[in-house]
């Protein structure tokens, strides 16, 4: 399973579908979680997509799983390098090539590492507010703050945030907007104006102007001084603000109050909780995703998926944290499932669960995820029984056996056992097309299967006899004639498989095997895990021995019907020859 979970990735980041295979890396390493490839596997795939800290943290897992294999140092230092760690990279590669002293990938990451600690010895020195305006916390905070929040509705406030973004030496291009400095204060936890400021205030441009004087620098800084020293006016609450506040505290009271309420299963009055939640605060999806566990939990499956709609579409407009919304997602992935009468009803449940995984990476949702996928399964191969079109394929298939067309015969017999896996008397005919086509290890596997669906059905000793005897392995066809005997003991094609398995066996007891022949069958004997087991017990390897050196004790041997089973077996599969 981790193989195949493993190979699945390779294709995707052969593909260009990075993320894809970060995910199936994921899955073989919770099935192989000390196998150093598949970390070192999810590293590169990680770096490709720009994660370095999570390529970082793989890569450090494979050296630690194999400290002597070279790939994992090439990764380690690909992950610093990507994080501007310049020292730690060149380490890693230095380390890597102490292991392979020829490998060019190090070789040529250890270049680049070298000249990138040069390049950053001679760049210039970084943005004053360039971290400031890095990732998406910067949009966080600007959402969070009731001053920049109604900012983010005005498309060219939002252009100019994501210029800087780009760019933070852009800033001076945007320095007399007052909605930017604003901003500025909130990502600085400063404050940038007084309590009075607002949009029609302007900032002289000279305040953040490099080339000002010495002395007029001198005195914006004395001006500074005297401004700290100063103490500082209470922040205004407004109305409004307050009773936002007190909002929030209600709902979430309302919410405790539900969660108290389910525990007890008293569902209804979880319910109204988690509606008066809503109400009060429509900014927390945890309110809704709540109420949708109540309601599958009582079973209203159309309620909760409408609540988990609600969740998705609110949080994306939020922007809330990713873990929730995929919550949502499961939540509406799980109703899905219990709605579900057929197959067709689990593929929206199983694109749920799939969505849910993109936005987190759950085990619980992979679980669910499986779950439904097995469900949908089975359910098709239910809905596809149908023993009556099942004999009709089944008869399809005897009719191009006889005519020797083999390969038609197999394709209606396969179609007849889709339609009832159940039928022992179409994996015996199956059997039979195999054998004549040399497929004997699928011959082989359809007469064991028509074995076990009917212990008593003649004809699929015979097959497997059969199959056994074009093997070559006629000690263990004769078990399997004899094994069918003693469920029809007068059967003519059972008595004819033993009696032709004896007459083969009894050429390697006399010696009447041809050099060629003995080679063949020495060969084939040796692979038997049986007859390797015999070989190598201490007590039979003596046996032998005396059988060559001592005829007393030989004597002595052939009393032991054990060990002269033993011997048998090592007779008929041509090891030992009896003089």
């Amino acid at each position: 399973m981790a193989e195949e979970a493993k190979t699945r990735g390779n294709a995707a980041f052969s593909a260009g579908d990075y993320a894809t295979a970060v995910e199936h890396f994921t899955d073989a390493i919770a099935l192989s979680p000390t196998n150093h490839v598949l970390y070192s596997n999810r590293s590169a795939a990680h770096a490709s997509l720009h994660h370095y800290a999570d390529a970082l943290k793989d890569a450090k897992k494979t050296v630690e799983l194999k400290p002597d294999w070279s790939k994992g140092y090439s990764r380690l230092g690909a992950a610093h390098l990507g994080l501007h760690q310049i020292q730690d990279a060149i380490s890693a590669y230095k380390k890597g090539l102490e292991i392979d002293p020829n490998n060019e990938g190090l070789k040529s990451g250890l270049a680049d590492a070298q000249a990138a600690a040069s390049r950053n010895r001679a760049a210039p020195p970084p943005s004053l507010f360039g971290n400031v305006f890095s990732g998406p916390e910067m949009w966080t905070k600007l959402t969070a703050d009731p001053s920049t929040r109604m900012y983010l509705q005005q498309p060219d406030f939002v252009k100019m945030m994501q210029d800087i973004q780009k760019n933070p030496n852009n800033l001076n291009l945007y320095l007399k907007d007052q909605r930017v400095m604003q901003a500025i204060g909130v990502l600085l936890n400063v404050k940038l104006g007084g309590p009075n400021s607002g949009d029609d205030m302007e900032i002289p441009e000279e305040t953040f102007t490099p080339q000002s004087s010495a002395s007029e620098r001198k005195e914006d800084k004395k001006m500074e001084e005297e401004k700290v020293a100063e103490p500082e006016p209470m922040e205004e609450v407004t109305g409004e603000e307050k009773e936002a506040k007190e909002r929030k505290a209600q709902a979430v009271k309302e919410k405790e109050l539900g969660n108290a309420a389910y525990k007890k299963k008293e569902f209804e009055k979880a319910i109204e909780h988690y509606t008066k939640a809503t109400e009060l605060d429509d900014e927390d999806i945890s309110y809704l995703t709540n109420r949708a566990a109540v309601y599958l939990e009582t079973g209203k499956y159309d309620e909760c998926i409408k609540d988990c709609d609600k969740a998705v579409e609110r949080g994306r407009e939020l922007r809330s944290d990713f873990k929730m919304i995929a919550r949502a997602l499961t939540r509406k992935g799980t109703a899905l499932v219990k709605m579900a009468a057929c197959s067709r009803d689990y593929e929206p449940a199983i694109e749920t669960f799939q969505k849910a995984l993109t936005e987190h990476r759950n085990p619980d949702t992979l679980k669910k995820l499986n779950e439904a996928e097995k469900a949908k399964k089975d359910l098709e191969q239910q809905e596809y029984f149908d023993p009556k079109l099942a004999e009709e394929e089944r008869e399809k298939g005897n009719e191009s056996f006889k005519q020797q067309k083999y390969p038609e015969a197999v394709k209606h017999y396969s179609e007849s056992l889709r339609r009832n896996p159940k039928d022992p008397k179409t994996y015996s005919n199956r059997a039979a097309c195999y054998t004549k086509l040399g497929a004997l290890p699928e011959g082989l596997k359809d007469a064991e299967m028509c074995i076990e669906l009917d212990p008593t059905f003649s004809k699929g000793y015979t097959r497997k006899g059969a199959v056994q005897f074009f093997m070559k392995e006629y000690d263990k066809a004769l078990e399997t004639y004899q094994e069918g005997l003693k469920h029809d003991p007068r059967n003519q094609e059972l008595l004819d498989g033993v009696r032709r398995c004896v007459e083969q066996l009894n050429k390697a007891s006399r010696g009447d095997l041809s050099p060629e022949e003995l080679k063949e069958r020495q060969a084939k004997g040796m692979q038997d895990p049986e007859i390797q087991n015999i070989l190598s017990d201490p007590v039979m390897r003596q046996v032998l021995v005396d059988f060559q050196e001592n005829p007393k004790s030989a004597q002595e041997h052939t009393k032991n019907p054990m060990v002269m089973s033993k011997i048998q077996k090592l007779v008929q599969a041509g090891i030992v020859q009896m003089r």
